[in-house]
């Protein structure tokens, strides 16, 4: 079908003014309601072991731009992943910038060096290696078979200085002591946060894109065997939501660990926890957002404070922590 030039030059003129009007408008959920601001704080009821009912989950901090990557320093003190830097937030909740370029490092774990190690996702940058201190920067990869990485996410230090890291898309990777880089697993479509049990005998990997949690046992060279479900997700995908989130996947992101071998995940729910056998113990009730099909909810999570039992969630550019009857585990890899 043709149009008279002058229909189509009005057209276009029309077109362009609805591509202005709409970019220069704020991002806006559906519904057409604000985005709810994080509240002040959150209740938890009682998870035996883990969390007393009635502790308060408090906001340190938000519109902070982005929060991933938490980890613990050594007398209690947070760093935490922001835009294209590293914060650090003291005891006191005052928060302070750490390291100003981090190649916008996502998640960060430290080395039996003292050395704090990241997975770095700058565009056409993307590595695996030391951030800090600044005069033992270099890089331990940035290729696999001569391919650069899709997306690094997430990573896990092992006590014989092995790393195992996430790729999405691309998959699982281990990176041995004075060794060559290893696909471990490549048939998970997009894997996600990973961690590994206290005694380092599990590695537990997210699926977003599933109903469990995996596991794999993990043997004296860090090689992975025995693939089984896990854990399953109290947050599953719903196709056809309203809200873009729970269209996407489940939300599984961030991952940690106690020092009994609980096993908390940050989903669409907030933070599942669940036993060293599986069983979902309950759920840390940090989401809001839900009444405007727009849900914010934590990404990832660490233990810190002096006795390792203050969590600390981050995610949708805010800080939140709470006090646990549950404690880290001494050696804070991430």
């Amino acid at each position: 079908m043709s149009f008279h030039r002058g229909v189509s030059l009005k057209l276009m003129g029309l077109v362009a003014a609805c591509v202005l009007s709409a970019s220069a408008a704020p991002a806006q959920p559906t519904g057409g309601q604000p985005a709810t601001p994080p509240p002040a704080s959150f209740t938890a009821t009682a998870i035996p072991g883990v969390v007393a009912a009635g502790t308060k989950i408090e906001l340190v901090k938000s519109g902070l731009g982005r929060t991933e990557g938490p980890v613990a320093m050594a007398d209690g003190s947070m760093l935490v992943s922001s835009t294209n830097s590293i914060l650090k937030v003291d005891l006191s909740g005052n928060i302070t910038t750490f390291i100003e370029n981090s190649n916008q490092t996502n998640a960060m774990g430290w080395d039996l060096k003292g050395r704090l190690l990241s997975v770095q996702r700058a565009k056409g940058n993307e590595k695996v290696g030391v951030l800090y201190p600044r005069d033992q920067v270099t890089t331990f990869v940035d290729n696999y078979q001569g391919k650069p990485f899709n997306s690094l996410n997430d990573l896990a230090l092992d006590k014989r200085g092995g790393i195992y890291f996430t790729d999405t898309p691309g998959g699982v990777y281990y990176l041995p002591p004075g060794g060559s880089l290893t696909r471990i697993i490549d048939d998970i479509p997009n894997p996600n946060g990973l961690a590994l049990s206290p005694d380092e005998k599990t590695l537990y990997v997210h699926n977003k894109d599933g109903a469990f949690m995996l596991a794999f046992d993990v043997a004296a060279d860090g090689a992975i065997s025995n693939r089984r479900d896990f854990a399953r997700y109290k947050s599953v995908r719903i196709p056809g939501h309203a809200d873009p989130s729970w269209n996407e996947d489940n939300g599984a992101d961030g991952m940690a660990v106690d020092s009994e071998g609980h096993v908390y995940a940050a989903t669409n729910v907030g933070i599942e926890v669940f036993s060293p056998r599986g069983d979902l113990l309950g759920v840390i009730p940090v989401q809001w957002g839900a009444d405007v099909n727009r849900i914010r909810h934590p990404q990832n999570l660490a233990f810190g404070g002096p006795d390792r039992k203050t969590l600390y969630m981050v995610g949708a550019a805010s800080i939140y922590k709470m006090r646990m009857l549950s404690q880290g585990p001494q050696r804070p890899t991430k």
